[in-house]
């Protein structure tokens, strides 16, 4: 990446579930940005190319034993440094300052007082009260020697500072997350003011070395693409297309009998509007026989990845590659990927066998650095259709873990149903493209209903609508009143054994965008 992208911001990695969001920022103002490990061999980048260097979060203690260090080398290089939340306290550590447990841990939004607006300051052009997102339980209590304040809030004294001789700037809170207003506007001043990075970065770069990825990791191999007719594997199909010649890309379609109301015909209409040819296997059967008696959310996952992967592989020749949609939300939440953060969940990209095919080299994955927003950008560039590139995620999993219990044929219906009627109901009302993920889900429990003046007790349907660019963090659909009251009329009136219907206003975090 770096010999085509001459400019490069260099991000190590210290295991926050949100570093790639770092990246994602930065790129969004056309200037290339690399993720790697912490404890990567620094020597490598310390090149004319790279511009500066940013020290991430993470969920250690700098002064515990065993915590993820940084290189001192880093501070040789005479390059910009900008070290968030842990990273800031690793500056601090690094140059003779002070961190310590802090007397209150500090999480969620606060109002940043800015004292340093000037050209070469991390807040140039932004206002002098700021909103911003915290998340840390240590603090900078003494800062280095050279060190000055430039930011400050109600629980953070050293809320940002920077040394501007050394040209080293840190922050406590989180600039890359959309809760802090101004986060973009930041770490786009670090990169092209103060590291003097130029914008060089855009898609159809993107688009151009992913088809050169694609062509020297596969030769003259045959991909068995696996197409689930949603946006990510969608655009892969076509990058896929425009990369290699006729007949050396199978696209299967699996039905694993969790898909929603009439998926899999809507899905073969799209897939064959762009020209694609795909083979539909309906596995539904076995995918339910399965799941029956299922309950752990976890299990769920874990069998329909094993059984998604056993149906797909009887597909693959012993010469042929997988290639998957797999973006970076689904990957940094089911393994450590650079540094050492936290497994949140199991995603069906990263079944234990389709972690054995990564480590034989056949598994291809350009769009795994990529967010659904820029999988969107590259979909543009390749000239697809709004209408497919807006589609609504859906997970691999499917309904599966819509029911937050186990898994029958009449849940399933039910399910499908109300699922139905509030997407029906947001298209009705034209507001499918401004949420960017709606679902319903059913709650096993049972709550009790007045219909027909006799009580009953009945399931409980979830709703949830979001909005976000990066899936990495969310908020919750502001739908009006009568909306609401709409969906949730017709979902008790219209499906049977439906008594209530709740509508979650949790944001992500902490909840996650699914339930299970």
């Amino acid at each position: 990446m770096l010999s085509r992208q001459p400019d490069a911001i260099i991000i190590f990695d210290f295991g926050s579930q949100v570093t790639q969001l770092i990246a994602r920022r930065i790129r969004a103002r056309h200037v290339h940005a690399e993720i790697v490990p912490y404890n990567a061999n620094i020597a490598r980048y310390n090149n004319p190319s790279v511009k500066g260097f940013i020290l991430s979060g993470g969920p250690a203690s700098v002064y515990a034993k065993g915590s993820p260090q940084a290189d001192p080398r880093i501070f040789t290089f005479g390059k910009p440094i900008l070290g968030i939340c842990y990273g800031l306290q690793l500056l601090a550590h690094n140059l003779g300052g002070k961190v310590e447990r802090g007397e209150k841990r500090e999480y969620g939004k606060a109002v940043l007082t800015v004292r340093d607006r000037g050209r070469d300051s991390l807040f140039y052009k932004t206002p002098l009260k700021q909103t911003v997102w915290m998340s840390h339980g240590d603090a900078v209590k003494k800062m280095p020697k050279g060190f000055t304040v430039s930011a400050t809030s109600a629980h953070s004294p050293c809320a940002a500072v920077s040394d501007r001789v050394r040209k080293l700037y840190g922050v406590q809170f989180h600039p890359e997350v959309w809760h802090t207003e101004f986060g973009t506007a930041i770490l786009e001043n670090f990169a092209r003011n103060i590291c003097n990075a130029r914008p060089q970065w855009t898609t159809r770069h993107f688009v151009s070395g992913a088809i050169e990825e694609i062509r020297a990791a596969v030769g003259k191999k045959r991909v068995v693409h696996a197409l689930s007719g949603g946006v990510d594997s969608t655009v892969l199909a076509v990058l896929l297309k425009k990369a290699l010649p006729s007949g050396h890309v199978k696209n299967v379609f699996v039905d694993n009998g969790v898909l929603r109301l009439n998926e899999a015909g809507q899905v073969r209409a799209s897939l064959s509007s762009l020209g694609l040819r795909v083979k539909f296997i309906d596995a539904s059967k076995d995918f339910l026989r399965a799941l029956r008696g299922v309950t752990d959310p976890e299990q769920k996952r874990r069998i329909i990845g094993r059984k998604f992967v056993h149906v797909l592989m009887r597909q693959v020749s012993r010469g042929d590659m997988l290639s998957q949609g797999t973006l970076y939300p689904d990957v940094i939440e089911s393994v450590s990927v650079r540094g050492p953060s936290d497994k949140i969940k199991t995603h069906h990209n990263r079944a234990p066998e389709v972690l054995h095919l990564i480590r034989e080299g056949r598994v291809v994955e350009p769009l795994k650095e990529l967010f659904k927003d820029e999988v969107r950008e590259v979909g543009k560039e390749l000239g697809m259709p709004d209408e497919i590139l807006w589609r609504h995620p859906f997970p691999g999993p499917g309904l599966a873990i819509g029911i937050l219990g186990d898994v029958t044929e009449e849940r399933l219906a039910i399910l499908r149903t109300a699922d139905a009627i509030f997407m029906e109901e947001i298209r009705r009302a034209d507001l499918y493209q401004k949420i960017t993920e709606a679902f319903a889900a059913l709650d096993t429990s049972r709550a009790v209903g007045v219909k027909g003046d006799e009580r009953e007790y009945g399931y409980m349907i979830l709703l949830r609508a979001i909005t976000t660019t990066d899936f990495m963090t969310a908020d919750w659909y502001r739908f009006d009143a009568d909306f609401l009251a709409r969906v949730g009329n017709r979902i008790v009136n219209e499906v049977r054994g439906v008594t209530r219907v709740l509508y979650d206003i949790t944001q992500k975090p902490p909840g996650t965008i699914r339930y299970m």
